[in-house]
């Protein structure tokens, strides 16, 4: 690194957009010492309000990310937007589609965008994403915009990190189908039937709606649906005034952090415990030589993975 933590983190405090950009890199990398800083900004206490954007490819995902941007920081808020690529399958970098389509927002005050790739993890979201909120939220910003990578029905790991999940239909794609499928529209906290301009946006509204009708229990809310026509902000400010009055109540909302707060410390665990396994064999030679047994027969993957685990196993009991 060409800068040290301790110089990242005061620039970061400062408000140095080069320090915040720098850092998030560094974290995203996983530079030596990245738990040890990241344990100062989460010492930081600052929150800010996350809101995940999902929804089929094609849905407008990017444009009514933007046009949120625009209404939000009208209204005097500072906005971070983690906008997650699909990665290349040659650099293993984001392919940056997403910061090409917002760089006008990008350069409005107060706003910062960064393009992540998913670096091959699934349900949507790069697993750094949940280290650079943090980041951003320790920088100042109020509202961070999560949108994800637009997978497909199993891109439920956006709500992991937000507080709240807003899922974007479209007409014309086959979102009358998608309204009675399970995965991703299980964890929606808002749908927004966007491009309702265009014929058959009532006829998605109404899937939805009788979908949400079929699922609705005492247990949970109903989730809301809106429309938006995002090319013209129609429908827009309506939308980012719902969203901060959801934003307000889950804030009070024990139950969700708590379940975020659990999941978080599973995953660290199990990236960390898988990584420094991961180093141990390529350093001793164990993970070569498992993979000449595998070729030749002579073990099987299993057998080599219960071997492997045996001393963790043993140091955990």
């Amino acid at each position: 690194m060409a800068e040290s933590w301790d110089d990242l983190i005061a620039g970061l405090k400062q408000g140095s957009v080069r320090s915040l950009a720098r850092m998030i890199t560094a974290v995203e990398n996983r530079a030596s010492g990245w738990m040890e800083a990241m344990k100062r900004v989460h010492s930081d206490g600052r929150k800010a309000g996350v809101i995940g954007v999902t929804g089929p490819p094609g849905s407008g995902k990017s444009s009514l990310t933007d046009k949120i941007t625009w209404e939000l920081v009208q209204a005097g808020r500072s906005v971070g937007i983690i906008a997650v690529d699909p990665s290349s399958p040659y650099s293993g970098g984001a392919l940056l589609g997403d910061r090409v389509r917002m760089r006008d927002v990008s350069i409005l005050p107060g706003v910062f965008v960064r393009s992540m790739a998913t670096r091959g993890a699934l349900g949507g979201l790069t697993w750094a994403a949940h280290d650079v909120v943090k980041i951003m939220a320790a920088f100042g910003k109020d509202v961070i915009l999560i949108e994800t990578v637009g997978v497909g029905q199993d891109e439920i790991e956006v709500v992991k990190t937000a507080d709240l999940v807003m899922l974007v239909c479209v007409p014309g794609q086959g979102d009358a189908i998608q309204a009675i499928k399970a995965g991703v529209m299980e964890i929606a906290d808002l749908f927004v039937v966007n491009k309702a301009d265009l014929d058959g946006a009532d006829r998605v509204v109404a899937d939805v709606e009788a979908m949400l009708d079929l699922c609705s229990n005492s247990v949970r809310a109903r989730p809301p649906v809106l429309k938006t026509a995002a090319c013209t902000g129609g429908g827009v400010p309506e939308l980012v005034a719902a969203v901060q009055s959801m934003l307000e109540l889950r804030s009070e909302d024990r139950s969700r952090r708590k379940v975020r707060a659990k999941e978080e410390l599973v995953r660290l665990l199990s990236t960390e415990i898988a990584r420094l396994v991961h180093e141990k064999w390529n350093q001793d030679g164990s993970m070569a030589s498992a993979v000449e047994d595998i070729l030749s027969s002579r073990k099987d993957p299993y057998s080599i993975t219960q071997e492997m685990l045996a001393p963790v196993a043993a140091y955990l009991k």
